[in-house]
């Protein structure tokens, strides 16, 4: 494991109301966060080929424990997102690294197929810094049913040299969405957009 892991936290959002209205079946969106130490904390480097690495182990990881929180077979995912909070010791670009060269291709596979975009999103925070993990359909970005976000958090973390690496997969999309565009049984799933 090329990581330092010093947390993993895991939970599962159901919602069976929304406005008095029942949501049948439930939206589920399942979390996977891991708190890591950030081998370049209070130092500048050029080269931040360890975080690539690391963000490739963390896309598998973490979309695993999103689709066994959920309890489903990874094709029954239907939307996902990633997000990263680094601590003061970092610096913006640290999270750019885990994120976007090569997160995505493991947690495609964990989510089986994959062919939108992840959606990201990235801050510098301390102790208990929230951010939103932006959601989008994993086969087709214009399913609007599906643009959604969930809060992650740890109380704990990031300490100044940890970033907060997270993930987001859900088996729905938002409770009782009707505001039209591309339906998810329309998907044809070959661009990535419709």
């Amino acid at each position: 494991m090329k990581s330092q892991i010093r947390k993993v936290v895991v939970q599962v959002d159901e919602v069976h109301i929304e406005m008095g209205q029942p949501v049948s079946p439930p939206t589920r969106r399942a979390l996977a966060m891991a708190v890591i130490h950030n081998p370049y904390a209070g130092r500048y480097s050029e080269n931040l080929d360890e975080l690539i690495a690391i963000g490739e182990e963390l896309g598998g990881m973490l979309g695993e424990r999103c689709v066994r929180a959920l309890g489903i077979e990874p094709a029954q995912a239907q939307s996902y997102g990633k997000a990263a909070i680094v601590g003061e010791g970092g610096e913006l670009e640290h999270a750019a690294a885990i994120l976007h060269p090569k997160l995505g291709a493991p947690l495609r596979k964990a989510v089986e197929k994959g062919a939108a975009l992840v959606p990201s999103s990235k801050k510098h925070g301390g102790l208990g810094t929230a951010i939103d993990v932006p959601l989008g359909h994993k086969d087709a970005a214009f399913v609007r049913s599906h643009f959604d976000a969930m809060e992650a958090r740890v109380s704990d973390a990031p300490r100044a040299n940890e970033i907060v690496v997270a993930v987001v997969v859900t088996d729905s999309g938002r409770p009782l969405p009707r505001v039209g565009g591309l339906q998810a049984h329309e998907i044809q799933g070959e661009d990535g957009l419709r």
